[in-house]
């Protein structure tokens, strides 16, 4: 994206950098620090201020080291979770060889009937 076609922030680089300074990253966000491109003259617009685009540019990119450092921690996590899961299907037990499924109980209660008659007779 060129520069021209950045959206302007919707506050005043001056704010914008108010907001930074009082740690209101949430408020700097929502009025557009991250679309703030430095313009001339933004170095004069607060005599208190001089350095004021580069305390911007450098909120950005903090900001953005952040969101890429929380990616990747996301990453891992997923990461971390797959080989579990794939470590543990490796320790499962094998499959138990076939064997007869049992009998419902009353299917079980029938048989042991019949098998008791057939004793007795």
């Amino acid at each position: 994206m060129t520069d021209a076609a950045m959206p302007a922030p919707r506050v005043s680089p001056r704010q914008l950098l108010q907001y930074v300074l009082d740690d209101d990253l949430d408020a700097a966000l929502d009025a557009g620090l991250m679309d703030y491109v430095p313009q001339p003259g933004d170095a004069t617009l607060d005599p208190r201020q001089p350095g004021l685009p580069q305390l911007l540019a450098q909120a950005q990119e903090r900001l953005r080291g952040a969101w890429a450092a929380r990616e990747r921690h996301r990453a891992r996590t997923v990461r971390l979770a797959r080989r579990a899961a794939e470590r543990e299907a490796r320790r499962a037990p094998p499959p138990a060889p076939d064997r007869k499924p049992a009998l419902p109980p009353a299917a079980a209660a029938i048989l042991a009937r019949a098998r008791a008659k057939a004793g007795n007779a």
